[in-house]
């Protein structure tokens, strides 16, 4: 079956490729990428314009569809499990290059005290869909390692992520640092969970709210200046 799916692949204009990526992307269907991947490469492609062309084009699509509600969890994570088939093949090619194809960089983590990952990791998700290098901090993160991880990769934009109510306030404690720092003033801070709401967000000067993933990546896409 996969030989005739090569085939098929195969057999497309670049165009057409593009276009049945962007269909196996939205289905979920990695080893399709992966081909699809190799055959644009195979044909002289710039890994920059597959990245942007065939994969972030796509999850754009994805994050539309998700945003509206006719795309779910376990659909968006397939979609990005077939992304990240198709990244596997780019990555080394893109680092090796002398161009940065990335949006911009996110710092990402859950705030101290909470374990929960799973809203964060389809956040992060998104975000590479979208275009951006996400550094992903995992859980039960004090101030000091969004302090380290800030100074280390210099990014575009902090997420904080919280699902337990008892730990959102520190999410203001890590607000409060980075301003007292002068951090604040340099760089947008995005905050989100289940909890959350943009009233709270107001109250501890987070920059903005990400009511759920789609819409983090909308965002955060809006604050580096590219639109979606």
């Amino acid at each position: 079956m996969a030989d005739e799916e090569d085939i098929i692949l195969r057999d497309l204009s670049d165009s057409e490729l593009i276009e049945q990526m962007h269909d196996d992307l939205y289905d979920g269907l990695a080893e399709e990428i992966h081909e699809g991947t190799t055959i644009l490469l195979e044909r002289g492609w710039d890994a920059n314009l597959i990245l942007s062309d065939a994969l972030v084009e796509g999850m754009r699509i994805v994050g539309i569809d998700f945003r509206d509600g006719i795309l779910f969890v376990p659909e968006v994570l397939q979609c990005a499990d077939a992304m990240k088939s198709g990244m596997g093949l780019l990555r080394p090619i893109l680092a090796d290059s002398d161009t940065n194809s990335s949006v911009g960089t996110y710092v990402i983590g859950t705030v101290k005290g909470d374990i929960h990952d799973i809203g964060k990791n389809l956040v992060g998700m998104m975000l590479e869909g979208a275009g951006f290098e996400v550094i992903d901090l995992g859980i039960n993160n004090p101030v000091e390692n969004y302090l380290e991880a800030i100074d280390k990769h210099k990014p575009s934009i902090l997420g904080m992520s919280a699902l337990l109510t008892t730990t959102m306030p520190y999410m203001g404690v890590v607000i409060e640092e980075l301003d007292k720092r002068g951090i604040l003033k340099e760089l947008p801070v995005m905050v989100g969970g289940a909890p959350l709401n943009q009233e709270f967000a107001d109250a501890i000067n987070a920059h903005t709210y990400g009511r759920d993933a789609a819409m983090s990546a909308e965002l955060a896409k809006t604050i580096v200046g590219r639109n979606i």
